[in-house]
């Protein structure tokens, strides 16, 4: 069963076609990669797909049912999370609250509840508080819970961004480049961290320019040049492919 169908998805800009009629299916429960050249059209298909873009053509299932052209916060709504190429924190809030932040969309205390803190408003309190800091220790910042986020090092803050998208109980989980500036030893954590958040039964769809991380983890890739598809198959079958070697992989040993 597929948990994402993108069916011929087009998306311009101007005169810039930044996504050609792509397709490709994301099966529940798996990790599945999206990769190519830099302005491949990869981030424009995320954006797509998490709703800040509409699509020009082409439709968007995730569970069988169209989410094309939703406003963002539905599509969070329904199951889908993400992160971001560029880090998107709250940097002059805690660690703590930047994770109590994914929890908002779970939550149905309105104003009014908020002024007046009825039980059911104080148990959402209570649940989120639980849920946040189940998704520090998951990730392994529960002891930063209380510090500023931008004091962070840059692969802690990586990793907080993940902490928040789980708080938002993803069925997916979209990540765009999340071992960007990582060093080795935070890259092989992300591994780890990667495995057990598809042995939680979450499915993973990403972006990744670390072709050694791509290749241990994703079990389909998906590749794009130009906007449009050029491949797609097995990490065997993705790096001996002779239209993404020339693309985009070079030699294997030049990664």
């Amino acid at each position: 069963m597929s948990a994402l169908s993108i069916n011929r998805l087009t998306k311009a800009f101007g005169g810039l076609m930044a996504v050609n009629n792509v397709s490709f299916e994301v099966e529940t429960g798996s990790i599945m990669g999206l990769i190519g050249p830099n302005g491949a059209g990869k981030t424009t298909v995320f954006n797509l797909i998490t709703g800040i873009y509409r699509p020009d053509q082409g439709e968007i299932l995730f569970n069988g049912a169209s989410i094309s052209g939703l406003p963002t916060h539905r599509i969070v709504a329904a199951g889908i999370a993400r992160t971001f190429q560029t880090i998107r924190l709250f940097q002059n809030l805690s660690v703590l609250e930047n994770v109590l932040a994914g929890c908002h969309c779970r939550m149905h205390s309105g104003v009014i509840a908020s002024m007046f803190h009825p039980p059911r408003q104080r148990r959402e309190e209570r649940d989120a508080l639980a849920k946040s800091l189940a998704a520090l220790e998951f990730t392994g910042l529960h002891q930063q819970a209380g510090q500023l986020s931008k004091n962070l090092s840059y692969g802690n803050q990586r990793l907080l961004e993940i902490a928040r998208a789980l708080a938002t109980q993803p069925q997916l989980l979209i990540l765009d480049e999340p071992a960007g500036g990582m060093n080795e030893q935070e890259t092989s954590e992300l591994v780890s961290l990667i495995w057990k958040i598809r042995e939680r039964g979450i499915t993973i769809l990403l972006i990744e320019h670390d072709m050694s991380l791509v290749m241990r983890v994703c079990e389909r890739i998906v590749v794009l040049e130009y906007g449009s598809k050029i491949a797609e198959g097995s990490a065997e079958e993705i790096k001996t492919d002779p239209k993404v070697i020339q693309a985009y992989l070079g030699t294997e040993k030049e990664w």
